[in-house]
Protein backbone atom coordinates (compact mmCIF):
# COMPACT_ATOMS: atom_id res chain seq x y z
CA UNK A 1 0.00 0.00 0.00
CA UNK A 2 1.71 3.00 -0.91
CA UNK A 3 2.27 5.78 1.85
CA UNK A 4 0.52 8.73 2.84
CA UNK A 5 2.64 12.09 3.07
CA UNK A 6 0.93 14.35 5.54
CA UNK A 7 2.26 18.10 6.17
CA UNK A 8 2.25 19.32 9.73
CA UNK A 9 2.24 23.07 10.05
CA UNK A 10 2.18 24.82 13.06
CA UNK A 11 4.28 28.01 14.95
CA UNK A 12 6.74 26.27 17.43
CA UNK A 13 9.74 23.44 17.04
CA UNK A 14 8.91 19.61 18.13
CA UNK A 15 9.02 19.57 22.30
CA UNK A 16 8.47 23.53 22.62
CA UNK A 17 4.73 23.84 22.42
CA UNK A 18 2.76 21.34 25.40
CA UNK A 19 -0.47 21.73 22.72
CA UNK A 20 1.43 20.67 20.02
CA UNK A 21 2.92 18.05 21.80
CA UNK A 22 -0.40 16.52 23.02
CA UNK A 23 -2.67 16.76 20.57
CA UNK A 24 0.09 15.63 17.42
CA UNK A 25 3.63 14.98 18.12
CA UNK A 26 2.96 11.94 20.91
CA UNK A 27 0.79 10.69 17.81
CA UNK A 28 3.29 10.86 15.24
CA UNK A 29 4.92 7.29 15.96
CA UNK A 30 1.75 5.90 16.08
CA UNK A 31 0.39 7.61 12.07
CA UNK A 32 4.07 6.77 10.80
CA UNK A 33 3.65 2.93 11.57
CA UNK A 34 0.00 3.44 10.16
CA UNK A 35 1.63 4.43 6.45
CA UNK A 36 2.10 8.27 6.89
CA UNK A 37 5.34 10.15 6.29
CA UNK A 38 5.04 13.33 8.17
CA UNK A 39 7.23 16.94 7.11
CA UNK A 40 6.83 19.00 10.21
CA UNK A 41 6.60 22.80 9.68
CA UNK A 42 6.77 24.98 12.05
CA UNK A 43 7.09 28.80 11.85
CA UNK A 44 9.47 29.95 15.22
CA UNK A 45 12.89 28.65 15.68
CA UNK A 46 14.54 28.41 18.85
CA UNK A 47 16.31 31.57 18.47
CA UNK A 48 13.28 33.51 17.32
CA UNK A 49 11.40 31.86 20.09
CA UNK A 50 13.50 33.79 22.73
CA UNK A 51 13.03 36.78 21.02
CA UNK A 52 9.23 36.66 20.06
CA UNK A 53 8.01 35.60 23.97
CA UNK A 54 10.46 38.77 25.29
CA UNK A 55 9.22 42.29 25.89
CA UNK A 56 9.89 45.21 23.14
CA UNK A 57 12.54 44.35 20.54
CA UNK A 58 9.48 44.96 18.17
CA UNK A 59 11.47 45.18 14.98
CA UNK A 60 13.66 42.22 15.80
CA UNK A 61 9.75 40.44 16.22
CA UNK A 62 8.58 42.25 12.90
CA UNK A 63 11.52 40.37 10.82
CA UNK A 64 10.80 37.39 12.15
CA UNK A 65 7.04 37.76 11.39
CA UNK A 66 8.65 38.62 7.86
CA UNK A 67 11.09 35.58 7.77
CA UNK A 68 7.72 33.35 8.67
CA UNK A 69 5.60 34.76 5.31
CA UNK A 70 8.79 32.95 3.36
CA UNK A 71 8.47 29.59 5.31
CA UNK A 72 4.85 29.65 4.52
CA UNK A 73 5.34 30.60 0.89
CA UNK A 74 7.28 27.52 0.79
CA UNK A 75 5.27 25.71 2.38
CA UNK A 76 2.53 26.80 -0.27
CA UNK A 77 5.07 26.12 -3.39
CA UNK A 78 4.86 22.04 -2.13
CA UNK A 79 1.78 21.84 -0.82
CA UNK A 80 0.69 19.55 -3.70
CA UNK A 81 3.40 16.64 -3.04
CA UNK A 82 1.05 16.07 -0.01
CA UNK A 83 -2.10 14.04 0.32
CA UNK A 84 -3.10 15.79 4.09
CA UNK A 85 -2.02 19.23 5.36
CA UNK A 86 -2.94 19.37 9.36
CA UNK A 87 -2.58 23.29 10.34
CA UNK A 88 -2.48 23.93 14.31
CA UNK A 89 -4.29 26.76 15.69
CA UNK A 90 -2.73 29.05 12.27
CA UNK A 91 -0.51 29.16 9.47
CA UNK A 92 0.76 32.84 10.71
CA UNK A 93 0.35 34.57 13.47
CA UNK A 94 -0.93 37.74 11.55
CA UNK A 95 -4.19 37.90 10.88
CA UNK A 96 -4.96 37.22 7.02
CA UNK A 97 -5.98 33.23 5.84
CA UNK A 98 -4.26 33.74 2.87
CA UNK A 99 -2.00 30.91 3.56
CA UNK A 100 -4.99 28.50 4.96
CA UNK A 101 -6.94 29.61 1.31
CA UNK A 102 -4.21 28.92 -0.82
CA UNK A 103 -3.32 25.35 1.19
CA UNK A 104 -7.17 24.39 0.78
CA UNK A 105 -6.78 24.91 -3.31
CA UNK A 106 -3.90 22.46 -3.13
CA UNK A 107 -4.38 19.02 -4.31
CA UNK A 108 -4.19 18.13 -0.18
CA UNK A 109 -6.61 17.59 2.39
CA UNK A 110 -6.86 20.34 5.00
CA UNK A 111 -7.40 19.54 8.45
CA UNK A 112 -7.71 22.50 10.95
CA UNK A 113 -6.97 21.71 14.67
CA UNK A 114 -7.42 24.27 17.84
CA UNK A 115 -7.81 23.27 21.52
CA UNK A 116 -8.26 27.11 22.95
CA UNK A 117 -10.73 29.56 22.15
CA UNK A 118 -8.28 31.40 19.64
CA UNK A 119 -10.83 33.21 18.03
CA UNK A 120 -10.74 35.72 21.13
CA UNK A 121 -7.82 36.64 20.43
CA UNK A 122 -5.78 36.18 24.08
CA UNK A 123 -2.01 37.68 23.32
CA UNK A 124 0.93 36.98 25.18
CA UNK A 125 2.00 40.12 27.89
CA UNK A 126 4.82 40.44 26.28
CA UNK A 127 2.66 41.12 22.71
CA UNK A 128 -0.06 43.33 23.67
CA UNK A 129 1.52 46.11 21.73
CA UNK A 130 1.23 44.34 18.46
CA UNK A 131 -2.12 42.48 18.90
CA UNK A 132 -3.81 44.60 16.36
CA UNK A 133 -1.56 42.34 14.10
CA UNK A 134 -3.90 39.45 14.73
CA UNK A 135 -7.48 38.50 14.02
CA UNK A 136 -9.73 36.43 15.94
CA UNK A 137 -12.70 36.01 13.32
CA UNK A 138 -9.76 34.01 10.91
CA UNK A 139 -10.55 30.77 13.06
CA UNK A 140 -13.98 30.87 11.82
CA UNK A 141 -12.71 31.33 8.35
CA UNK A 142 -10.36 28.43 8.49
CA UNK A 143 -12.63 26.08 9.66
CA UNK A 144 -14.47 26.92 6.68
CA UNK A 145 -11.88 26.43 4.62
CA UNK A 146 -11.15 22.69 6.06
CA UNK A 147 -12.19 19.33 4.81
CA UNK A 148 -12.49 18.39 8.76
CA UNK A 149 -11.84 20.75 11.80
CA UNK A 150 -10.96 18.62 14.87
CA UNK A 151 -10.99 20.67 18.33
CA UNK A 152 -10.48 19.15 21.96
CA UNK A 153 -13.96 19.45 23.34
CA UNK A 154 -17.91 20.03 22.93
CA UNK A 155 -17.50 24.36 23.38
CA UNK A 156 -15.01 24.44 20.78
CA UNK A 157 -16.97 22.35 18.41
CA UNK A 158 -20.27 24.51 18.81
CA UNK A 159 -18.54 27.57 17.42
CA UNK A 160 -16.40 25.62 14.82
CA UNK A 161 -19.70 23.86 13.44
CA UNK A 162 -20.79 27.85 12.73
CA UNK A 163 -18.83 27.61 9.38
CA UNK A 164 -17.21 24.39 9.11
CA UNK A 165 -18.55 21.33 7.14
CA UNK A 166 -17.77 18.75 9.28
CA UNK A 167 -16.12 18.37 13.11
CA UNK A 168 -14.73 16.18 15.34
CA UNK A 169 -13.71 15.70 18.57
CA UNK A 170 -10.62 14.28 19.54
CA UNK A 171 -9.64 15.68 23.52
CA UNK A 172 -6.25 16.49 24.26
CA UNK A 173 -4.51 13.64 26.00
CA UNK A 174 -1.88 11.68 27.72
CA UNK A 175 0.65 9.05 27.13
CA UNK A 176 -0.47 6.36 30.01
CA UNK A 177 2.54 4.24 29.01
CA UNK A 178 5.00 7.17 29.85
CA UNK A 179 2.53 8.86 32.57
CA UNK A 180 2.39 5.69 34.88
CA UNK A 181 0.03 5.42 38.33
CA UNK A 182 1.86 5.99 41.31
CA UNK A 183 -0.64 5.27 44.41
CA UNK A 184 -0.80 7.79 46.86
CA UNK A 185 1.15 7.44 49.95
CA UNK A 186 0.90 8.30 53.82
CA UNK A 187 3.69 11.30 54.73
CA UNK A 188 4.00 13.41 57.07
CA UNK A 189 3.65 16.31 54.72
CA UNK A 190 1.60 16.85 52.04
CA UNK A 191 2.33 18.71 48.82
CA UNK A 192 -0.42 20.63 47.16
CA UNK A 193 0.80 21.32 43.26
CA UNK A 194 0.03 23.13 40.47
CA UNK A 195 1.78 23.17 36.53
CA UNK A 196 1.45 25.84 33.90
CA UNK A 197 3.06 28.28 32.40
CA UNK A 198 3.34 32.59 32.20
CA UNK A 199 0.09 32.78 30.75
CA UNK A 200 -1.78 30.86 32.82
CA UNK A 201 -0.09 31.41 35.96
CA UNK A 202 -2.73 34.40 36.94
CA UNK A 203 -4.95 31.54 37.81
CA UNK A 204 -2.67 29.80 40.07
CA UNK A 205 -2.39 33.38 41.88
CA UNK A 206 -5.80 33.58 41.92
CA UNK A 207 -6.09 30.66 44.32
CA UNK A 208 -3.98 31.97 46.93
CA UNK A 209 -6.93 33.40 49.53
CA UNK A 210 -7.42 29.49 49.30
CA UNK A 211 -4.21 28.18 50.23
CA UNK A 212 -3.48 30.55 52.62
CA UNK A 213 -6.46 29.50 54.53
CA UNK A 214 -5.41 25.87 54.21
CA UNK A 215 -1.97 26.86 55.55
CA UNK A 216 -3.29 28.99 58.40
CA UNK A 217 -4.77 25.61 58.83
CA UNK A 218 -2.48 22.71 58.82
CA UNK A 219 0.71 24.65 59.16
CA UNK A 220 3.43 22.37 58.67
CA UNK A 221 1.48 19.53 57.54
CA UNK A 222 1.29 20.99 53.57
CA UNK A 223 3.75 22.72 51.58
CA UNK A 224 2.98 23.99 47.64
CA UNK A 225 4.60 23.66 44.66
CA UNK A 226 4.46 25.62 41.31
CA UNK A 227 6.48 24.16 37.91
CA UNK A 228 6.31 26.61 35.58
CA UNK A 229 8.27 28.60 33.15
CA UNK A 230 9.11 31.57 34.95
CA UNK A 231 10.52 32.50 37.97
CA UNK A 232 7.89 33.07 40.85
CA UNK A 233 7.84 33.22 44.92
CA UNK A 234 5.47 34.06 47.66
CA UNK A 235 7.45 34.10 50.76
CA UNK A 236 4.33 33.84 53.11
CA UNK A 237 3.30 30.00 51.62
CA UNK A 238 6.81 29.27 51.04
CA UNK A 239 6.96 29.01 47.41
CA UNK A 240 10.08 29.64 45.19
CA UNK A 241 9.27 28.18 42.13
CA UNK A 242 10.28 24.94 40.10
CA UNK A 243 11.30 25.67 36.69
CA UNK A 244 9.70 23.80 34.12
CA UNK A 245 11.44 21.11 31.28
CA UNK A 246 10.25 18.51 29.66
CA UNK A 247 13.45 16.35 30.80
CA UNK A 248 11.97 16.96 34.03
CA UNK A 249 8.14 17.44 34.56
CA UNK A 250 7.28 13.75 35.25
CA UNK A 251 9.95 13.75 38.13
CA UNK A 252 8.28 17.12 39.31
CA UNK A 253 4.98 16.14 39.20
CA UNK A 254 5.55 13.18 41.09
CA UNK A 255 6.07 15.03 43.97
CA UNK A 256 2.85 16.64 44.54
CA UNK A 257 0.11 14.66 46.80
CA UNK A 258 -3.00 16.95 45.70
CA UNK A 259 -3.40 18.73 42.36
CA UNK A 260 -5.37 22.03 41.61
CA UNK A 261 -6.73 23.41 38.73
CA UNK A 262 -8.47 26.91 39.15
CA UNK A 263 -9.85 28.56 36.47
CA UNK A 264 -11.97 31.80 36.10
CA UNK A 265 -15.63 31.27 34.29
CA UNK A 266 -14.82 33.09 31.37
CA UNK A 267 -14.86 32.38 27.49
CA UNK A 268 -11.77 31.72 27.28
CA UNK A 269 -11.41 29.27 29.88
CA UNK A 270 -14.49 27.54 28.86
CA UNK A 271 -12.55 26.80 25.73
CA UNK A 272 -9.75 25.13 27.70
CA UNK A 273 -9.27 21.17 26.98
CA UNK A 274 -8.60 20.68 30.95
CA UNK A 275 -4.98 19.20 30.83
CA UNK A 276 -3.28 19.89 33.68
CA UNK A 277 -6.30 18.37 35.83
CA UNK A 278 -5.85 15.09 33.12
CA UNK A 279 -1.65 15.21 33.96
CA UNK A 280 -2.91 14.53 37.81
CA UNK A 281 -5.03 12.26 36.99
CA UNK A 282 -3.00 10.15 34.88
CA UNK A 283 -0.35 9.88 37.81
CA UNK A 284 -2.94 9.11 40.32
CA UNK A 285 -2.70 12.47 42.38
CA UNK A 286 -6.23 13.41 43.26
CA UNK A 287 -7.17 16.28 41.65
CA UNK A 288 -9.12 19.50 42.23
CA UNK A 289 -10.88 21.28 39.53
CA UNK A 290 -12.81 24.79 38.72
CA UNK A 291 -16.43 23.54 37.77
CA UNK A 292 -15.26 25.58 33.94
CA UNK A 293 -15.74 24.26 31.06
CA UNK A 294 -14.53 20.44 30.11
CA UNK A 295 -13.37 20.40 33.51
CA UNK A 296 -17.28 19.46 34.54
CA UNK A 297 -17.05 16.16 31.57
CA UNK A 298 -13.71 15.10 33.36
CA UNK A 299 -14.37 15.25 36.87
CA UNK A 300 -17.63 13.33 38.21
CA UNK A 301 -17.83 15.83 41.35
CA UNK A 302 -16.72 12.79 44.85
CA UNK A 303 -16.19 10.07 42.39
CA UNK A 304 -12.89 10.85 40.16
CA UNK A 305 -11.93 13.82 41.74
CA UNK A 306 -13.49 17.49 43.30
CA UNK A 307 -14.93 20.96 41.84
CA UNK A 308 -15.00 23.72 43.39
CA UNK A 309 -16.13 27.10 42.92
CA UNK A 310 -16.25 29.23 46.17
CA UNK A 311 -13.32 29.83 48.12
CA UNK A 312 -15.49 28.01 50.88
CA UNK A 313 -15.74 25.25 48.50
CA UNK A 314 -11.94 24.59 48.03
CA UNK A 315 -10.91 24.81 51.15
CA UNK A 316 -13.33 22.13 51.99
CA UNK A 317 -12.10 19.85 49.05
CA UNK A 318 -8.90 20.36 49.76
CA UNK A 319 -9.24 19.78 53.73
CA UNK A 320 -11.09 16.57 52.63
CA UNK A 321 -7.87 15.13 50.85
CA UNK A 322 -5.53 16.51 53.50
CA UNK A 323 -7.01 14.66 56.18
CA UNK A 324 -7.92 11.40 54.52
CA UNK A 325 -5.37 8.77 52.91
CA UNK A 326 -7.96 6.56 52.07
CA UNK A 327 -9.90 9.37 49.96
CA UNK A 328 -6.78 10.58 48.73
CA UNK A 329 -6.10 6.78 46.81
CA UNK A 330 -10.07 6.14 45.80
CA UNK A 331 -10.09 9.75 43.78
CA UNK A 332 -6.67 9.00 42.62
CA UNK A 333 -7.24 5.77 41.36
CA UNK A 334 -10.86 6.30 39.89
CA UNK A 335 -8.95 9.74 38.08
CA UNK A 336 -6.13 7.44 36.42
CA UNK A 337 -8.86 5.11 35.02
CA UNK A 338 -11.47 7.80 33.70
CA UNK A 339 -7.48 9.11 31.78
CA UNK A 340 -7.05 5.66 30.75
CA UNK A 341 -10.61 4.89 28.99
CA UNK A 342 -11.04 8.91 27.89
CA UNK A 343 -8.02 10.96 27.80
CA UNK A 344 -5.00 8.81 26.46
CA UNK A 345 -3.52 8.07 23.52
CA UNK A 346 -4.37 4.73 23.30
CA UNK A 347 -8.26 5.83 23.38
CA UNK A 348 -7.88 8.59 20.83
CA UNK A 349 -5.48 7.20 18.61
CA UNK A 350 -7.26 5.15 15.78
CA UNK A 351 -9.87 8.77 16.39
CA UNK A 352 -6.69 10.92 14.98
CA UNK A 353 -5.80 8.61 12.08
CA UNK A 354 -9.40 8.18 11.08
CA UNK A 355 -10.01 11.94 10.93
CA UNK A 356 -6.71 12.67 8.63
CA UNK A 357 -7.93 10.08 7.12
CA UNK A 358 -11.80 11.21 6.42
CA UNK A 359 -10.64 14.60 5.45
CA UNK A 360 -8.80 12.65 2.51
CA UNK A 361 -11.89 11.05 1.40
CA UNK A 362 -13.74 14.24 1.72
CA UNK A 363 -11.34 16.01 -0.39
CA UNK A 364 -11.38 13.38 -3.28
CA UNK A 365 -15.25 13.45 -3.43
CA UNK A 366 -14.53 17.48 -4.27
CA UNK A 367 -12.88 17.23 -7.11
Amino acid sequence: MERLKLLYIAPHRIDRSPGQRFRFEQYMSYLNACGFDITYANLVSESDDKILYSNGRTLLKCLIGIKGLFIRLRNIIQANKFDVILVYREAHFLGFTLFEKLLSKSHAALVFDFDDAIWLNDTSLANQKLSWLKSGSKTSKIAALANIVTVGNSYLAEYAKQTASEVMIIPTTIDTNKYKYRKPQETDTLTIGWIGSMTTLKHFISCLPVLRQIKSKYGSKVNFKVIVDVDYKDAELGIVSTKWSKETELEELNKIDIGIMPLPDDDWSRGKCGFKGIQYMSLGIPTVMSPVGVNVDIIDHEQNGFLASTTDEWVDCLSQLIESQQLRQRLGRAGRITVEHRFSVESQKEQVRKSLINAIIRKNLKQ
